[in-house]
């Protein structure tokens, strides 16, 4: 998984999986059949993971199912380090694997916000899956972009201080907007217009 996620499917060989893990080229072959096996095997084993995920979400009531991506990889990611690396390699790959993963996260992304909107606690979408699609990019962008964002920012978004401190700047920026509203000049009215249009 490792190999995988640092060097990408193509820039491995058995070989180097055997050498990785202790063990001889002939070993792993006796046990997987081929390089495309063991990369199915992983494949399965992100699915698993990230099922147990969603489903340990769904078991939470007190979270209102209104947990984001982030924090249910975050929480995850500490027992399996490893997985995150490779589920970022699998997203930007854009293969098979990686868009099945895309389309199960944006499902629960939109059941979430659904939840949230019959809830009363965000406004109805003037376009519901780009909205969805949005928010899922956004919480993606920790897992693919956690190297880049902990040297510029200093902090690990995916570590619990981080992501609180993340979360706490994408909640003011969704409750309180961004951009102040353009005022109009005091004394400033709005053109009024005749029956026809024309600005008077």
């Amino acid at each position: 998984m490792e190999l995988f996620a640092e060097r990408g499917y193509a820039g491995v060989t058995v070989r180097q999986i055997a050498a990785a893990a202790g063990v001889s080229p002939a070993l792993v072959i006796h046990h997987y059949g081929s390089k495309q096996k063991l990369r199915e095997v992983l494949e399965e084993r992100v699915a698993a993971f990230v099922e147990s995920m969603l489903a340990e979400l769904a078991g939470a009531p007190d979270k209102g199912g209104s947990a984001s991506v982030a924090e249910l990889f975050a929480d995850r990611l500490e027992r399996e380090p490893a997985m995150a690396g490779y589920v970022r390699r699998l997203l930007a790959d854009g293969g098979p694997a990686g868009m099945a993963l895309y389309g199960r996260l944006f499902e629960v992304t939109q059941d979430s916000v659904r939840a949230m909107e019959q809830a009363g606690v965000v406004r109805p979408a003037q376009d519901e899956l780009v909205r969805s699609a949005f928010l899922l990019s956004n919480d993606l962008a920790l897992l693919l972009l956690r190297q880049p964002i902990t040297q510029v920012t200093g902090i690990d978004p995916l570590a619990r201080d981080g992501l609180a401190r993340w979360a706490a700047a994408a909640f003011d920026v969704y409750a309180n907007g961004l951009f102040i509203p353009a005022a109009s000049p005091p004394g400033d009215m709005p053109a009024k217009r005749d029956q026809g249009g024309a600005a008077r």
